[in-house]
């Protein structure tokens, strides 16, 4: 054997011994390389006969290093034509892949080697691979290494769905396979692949080698989130680094990506691991391990901890996802639409709860690092209030404490001497709700901080100690949420807040939570712990406010986030700054967030970090309040409308206005978010996938199924351009506009507008004019706006109370042979107006109403009317 030869079966020995991938050679291996067994019999034949065991070895690891898959060990050095023997001799014993199954799945055992004789199966890896399906339309893959003690804490499924039962399995002589709601999971074992298809096509599939084991150096991690973050090499954080391991483990999986196969979700960032960095980089607050896809199927890894996400970057026809764990699962879930696969995940993992309508009302917050006193609190509300610009929730951002104290959970005797009384008096005086910022970390020098310590309620390092540090206060210690007590310390310290006035909580921070060398009272895995943190905190407020004020009447305004907490909403994008640039990336986050689940977003109008320019927060309100939830807040600086002029307020009460007459339209989204899951703000490709230019679009979105949204980000003067997908839309401000699509629409917008198109087949209900809130009986005195129906179809939306999930009434609406007939059910509902926009559409005679003048036709409709007839011209 030559240098060359023996130089590459090293190189090959060091790749196999530290990379295990998923390979099986059953019989139908043998035959398929029956010339390749034949070649490599010749080759050994040729071989002088003196040569030893060892030097047939190594020829035969030379022939596995270049994928012959019967290779095979063992051959005695009895001479070349005894060695033909006994390879010829070996290849009835070659193993098929080993399965088996249930009433749900298969269990397969899978070497990480070719097995050639019962030798082969004395040493491993073996990987057991689960492939099932927990619910209708999802296969879910769990691959196990090292089975033990299930690590915790997990990712609750199913925590407020049922599962769907829905479920086949079938063998035949080639593949396994698995059938549950229009998707196939095919299995087979030469090569060892697992496939997965709907009626239509393959979606995607884990190829030859696409799971493996990695023992990767250490010093080869040390660029992972989790490893970079300050939490890990801040020496107040973690004083005592232990020693690295020689080698960390992982465990991967990869999905092909087809061509023209893009990638959503995950949340806010690829990179799965909780950062408080801002909205301008790879640091995210809101970490998912689930993408989407415009080939009908999302994936969701069942992780809750650290996870290495590779986007057709590692290898560009894959998705890779690894873990350093010794087990990994993924769910991969079909849909026909997109929103049937974000109805499926979040069955899986939660659906948004449903919001009262008075978060839908503008927020107003008294900023950061400006004075709180209840002076220019009051002169806020007082300027709004003049201005038109009802504000329905005012927000008391960090020093409503004492400064140096938080959480002290205690007014500033400063500023408020007497709160209870001050809340009573701005509620009643301005219609408001009140909301306190509040987080999880308490101060050295907060008064309640040795509370904590005596009690046990800090995370803890290794030697017992309250893990602390010093930045964001002095010597801030973490309540540990996996200790009932401190929970309900913590919670008794919220509940003395409602008792005073507050309505609801801004639950800032939760990504900075330690990792390295800290225990949890409950013994979770640090790692595990700092994602799930955030839910886990989140929910503890959330559940709080649910109790008190009843199923529907909570709402928190989250920063950080992981799987499931779209349960309790609402999020909003994070620390922005005040530039165009930054608008745009809140409005790419918030789309981002709802393709993984999250039905609502919001965003800090304006941005957070400096000073806006006038046409830059003019655009950003205007974008805010088309968002699901409006805030205005800023950190060295007001974010109130006179600051920017008083042409900024007049704008901002006109869009205001909007909002509170869409709230019938907005609520029942709402409705539909807590039922299935489907977000209020939509990329655009959620509402057009076989519209591929919908595909790549992350500066407009669909507010709903019906409304089309292009914010503005560009300086006043110049050109903004957007897309408007198939058929005739009309203007929702404009309704005297319209616009043939599929087209590019270039044009000058001015500073007081806002591009904003009613979708063709639109049934769209308003309320009344000057309700000057968003709370109202959705039922009275409604706008009913028929946008381009189609002959021959029937149309029907649903109105709810604006309480709770009840829904009042049905407006229908049909246009056949010349008549558009609305009929209205429900004994609460009261339509005060038809409007009906159509190409062309006039009317002769009205059955059920008068028609007044106006742009379209506009019908006033009798009192009490269930029907009108409107005969067309």
């Amino acid at each position: 054997m030559g240098y060359g030869n023996v130089l590459l079966l090293l190189i090959i020995s060091r790749l196999l011994g530290t990379v295990h991938f998923v390979r099986k050679a059953g019989a139908g291996a043998l035959k398929a390389n029956k010339g390749a067994i034949d070649a490599l019999i010749d080759v050994l034949s040729m071989n002088p006969g003196d040569h030893d065991e060892a030097n047939a070895k190594t020829q035969l690891a030379f022939c596995h290093g270049n994928r012959a898959a019967a290779c095979m060990v063992g051959i005695n050095s009895q001479g070349r034509r005894s060695r033909a023997e006994s390879l010829r001799n070996l290849m009835p014993f070659i193993l098929k892949l080993q399965a088996t199954s249930d009433e749900t799945g298969y269990n397969l055992q899978v070497s990480t080697r070719p097995i050639r004789h019962r030798g082969d199966t004395l040493g491993g890896p073996v990987l057991s691979v689960r492939v099932y399906s927990p619910t209708q339309g999802v296969v879910g893959v769990k691959i196990d290494h090292f089975s033990h003690v299930e690590p915790f804490p997990n990712i609750p499924l199913f925590p407020n769905a049922k599962p769907i039962p829905d479920v086949s399995i079938k063998r035949d002589e080639s593949k396994l396979s698995l059938s549950t709601g229009g998707l196939t999971a095919e299995i087979t074992d030469n090569p060892y692949t697992i496939t997965f298809k709907s009626p239509k096509r393959t979606l995607t599939f884990a190829g030859e080698k696409h799971q493996g084991l990695f023992d990767v150096p250490s010093k080869w991690t040390l660029g992972s989130a989790s490893n970079t973050s300050c939490l890990t090499n801040d020496p107040a954080s973690n004083p005592n680094p232990a020693p690295l391991p020689p080698v960390v483990r992982y465990i991967n999986s990869e999905l092909n990506i087809s061509p023209g196969e893009l990638i959503y979700g995950f949340g806010q960032t690829v990179k799965i691991w909780n950062q408080d960095g801002g909205t301008s980089s790879d640091q995210a607050y809101k970490c998912i391990p689930f993408y989407i896809t415009n080939r009908n199927y999302g994936v969701f890894i069942n992780h809750p901890g650290e996870v290495e996400v590779e986007v057709g970057s590692e290898k560009v026809s894959r998705v890779g996802v690894s873990v350093a764990s010794s087990s990994l699962e993924y769910f991969l879930i079909y849909g026909e639409s997109p929103l049937e696969i974000l109805e499926r995940y979040t069955r899986m993992t939660g659906r948004p709860a449903l919001l009262p309508s008075w978060t839908y009302g503008l927020w107003l917050s008294t900023s950061f690092l400006t004075s709180y006193s209840s002076d220019t609190v009051s002169g806020f509300l007082q300027g709004m209030q003049e201005r038109n610009c009802p504000v329905r929730v005012f927000h008391l951002d960090c020093f409503w404490m004492k400064q140096y104290e938080w959480c002290s959970f205690t007014f500033d005797p400063d500023n408020f001497p007497n709160p209870k009384r001050y809340l009573a008096e701005i509620k009643e005086k301005y219609g408001v709700k009140i909301c306190a910022w509040i987080n999880p970390y308490i101060s050295q020098l907060s008064p309640i901080f040795q509370e904590g310590v005596k009690g046990g309620f800090f995370i803890k390092r290794t030697d017992g100690t309250p893990w602390q540090w010093d930045l964001w206060q002095p010597g801030l210690a973490v309540v540990d949420v996996t200790n009932p007590a401190a929970r309900k310390w913590y919670i008794n310290k919220l509940s003395a807040l409602l008792d005073l006035g507050i309505d609801a909580f801004k639950t800032d921070f939760g990504e900075r939570i330690p990792h390295a060398n800290v225990v949890f009272h409950d013994g979770s895995d640090p790692m595990r712990m700092h994602n799930t943190y955030a839910v886990t905190y989140n929910e503890m407020v959330f559940d709080l406010l649910q109790k008190r004020f009843g199923e529907g009447e909570a709402v928190l305004f989250a920063r950080s986030s992981a799987t499931g907490g779209q349960r309790f909403p609402v999020h909003w994008g994070g620390d922005c700054e005040s530039t165009w640039e930054a608008m745009a990336e809140a409005l790419r986050g918030a789309i981002s967030l709802t393709l993984s689940g999250f039905g609502y977003a919001s965003h800090d109008i304006g941005g957070f970090e400096g000073h806006p320019p006038p046409e830059i927060y003019q655009r950003w309100v205007a974008f805010g309040l088309f968002s699901s939830h409006s805030r205005l807040h800023g950190s060295s600086s007001y974010r109130v409308p006179w600051n920017y002029g008083e042409d900024a307020a007049k704008s901002m009460s006109r869009f205001v206005e909007a909002k509170h007459r869409l709230m019938p339209y907005l609520y029942d989204l709402s409705i539909t978010a807590n039922a299935k899951g489907h977000p209020l703000q939509r990329a655009m490709f959620l509402e057009f996938l076989d519209d591929r230019t919908t595909h790549y679009l992350d500066r407009q979105y669909m507010f709903g199924p019906s409304l089309l949204v292009a914010p503005v980000f560009v300086s006043q003067g110049e050109e903004v351009e957007y897309y408007i997908p198939a058929g005739r839309w009309t203007s929702l401000f404009h309704t005297e506009r319209t616009v043939q699509g599929p087209v590019w629409v270039k044009e000058i917008v001015s500073l007081d507008e806002l591009p904003v198109w009613v979708r063709p087949e639109t049934v769209l209900c308003l309320g009344p004019q000057g309700t000057g809130r968003p709370d109202y009986d959705y039922s009275q005195g409604l706008e009913v706006q028929l946008y381009e129906l189609a002959e021959g179809v029937s149309y029907e939306v649903n109105i709810p109370r604006g309480k709770g999930s009840e829904i009042v009434g049905v407006v229908r609406a049909e246009r056949t042979s010349g008549e558009i007939k609305m009929t209205i059910s429900g004994e609460q509902t009261e339509v005060a107006t038809l409007s009906i926009f159509g190409n062309g559409i006039t009317a002769k005679n009205v059955v059920g109403g008068a028609l007044k003048t106006g742009t379209g036709v506009r019908v006033e409709v009798e009192k009490r009317a269930r029907e009108v007839m409107i005969r067309l011209g």
